[in-house]
């Protein structure tokens, strides 16, 4: 133990002594020296300094801003280098485009996200730009929606709102029955629903587009024939009428008649007054009639012997 402790004062003594060399300077100098300075180099272990020589003064180029004068015009004229054949110089910043505001939502939308609104639907923020928001409800979109320029007029024959019950209680949502047609013969009804009465109307819209049927007209826009047709419990009689009668029918058959360009004919309901099946029944019944020439031709006789 005796041995121990004598040997720790030797080893602590040892860890705080450096092996590093030290420099000395005789005489305190300055950055530039202006005289060769004799710097001395003393080691720890070494009783002997080293001299070490500095260059002159007059061996380090410091001459480049000597002829200089900052306050000398012809000293500080900038000369540029010529601009190459075929340079256009670019427009300046304020020369350009002015960016629309969506150009601008956009680029702000890229740089900080999205822009809370201030408002939630169905208990989701809308962002400023949210576009999926946009496509779905339209919301947050002040340009209206063009309509579709494909000939075809829509009339709104009903709108209801209906209910869903399900296990947490119930859903509201609104039917829409659309009637569209060019007035020319050409006529569809639709049915959609939706949680906005906006939607429901497009979504209609785009189904009687997809069930556009064909009605047989004389040249006095009237029905070539009698015709009834029936869907569900909605039963529909239509007759043709003498040039200027007009349309004499009700509710939805009317509705159908008129897009379909037809101005002289009868209609009546017979037993349900769901406007729904009796726009379907009076499609059926359209669909049933026939010109007198595709009945001829069928036949192979003329027309005159039709009545025969």
């Amino acid at each position: 133990m005796a041995t121990a402790s004598a040997t720790l004062p030797s080893l602590s003594s040892l860890s705080l002594h450096t092996t590093t060399p030290r420099l000395f300077l005789s005489k305190p100098t300055k950055f530039f020296f202006s005289k060769p300075t004799k710097l001395h180099l003393f080691h720890p272990f070494s009783s002997h300094p080293t001299t070490t020589l500095i260059a002159k003064s007059s061996d380090i180029d410091t001459s480049f801003f000597e002829n200089f004068n900052p306050n000398d015009e012809n000293d500080t004229v900038f000369n540029p280098p010529e601009a190459p054949e075929g340079f256009v110089p670019p427009p300046s910043f304020d020369e350009g485009p002015m960016e629309t505001e969506e150009e601008i939502a956009i680029a702000y939308e890229e740089l900080y996200g999205p822009a809370y609104s201030g408002v939630s639907y169905l208990g989701n923020d809308i962002y400023v730009m949210d576009s999926k928001v946009r496509k779905t409800t339209g919301f947050g979109s002040r340009v209206k929606k063009e309509k579709v320029k494909d000939g075809f007029e829509e009339r709104v024959v009903q709108v209801r709102r209906v209910t869903k019950v399900v296990k947490g209680g119930k859903q509201l949502h609104f039917r829409a029955i659309v009637v569209v047609g060019d007035k020319q013969g050409q006529v569809g009804v639709g049915v959609g629903k939706a949680k906005e009465v906006v939607t429901a109307v497009q979504k209609s819209a785009v189904n009687a587009r997809r069930n556009i049927v064909s009605v047989p007209m004389t040249k006095y826009l009237t029905f070539p024939h009698r015709s009834e047709g029936d869907y569900g419990a909605a039963k529909v009689m239509l007759r043709p009428a003498s040039p200027g009668t007009g349309v004499i029918a009700g509710g939805a058959v009317r509705i159908v008649l008129e897009m379909a360009g037809v101005e002289n004919a009868l209609g009546k309901q017979i037993g349900s007054k769901n406007a729904l099946n009796n726009a379907r029944a009076t499609v059926v019944a359209v669909q049933k009639m026939r010109q007198f020439s595709d009945v001829a031709r069928e036949r192979g006789i003329p027309m005159e012997e039709l009545w025969k």
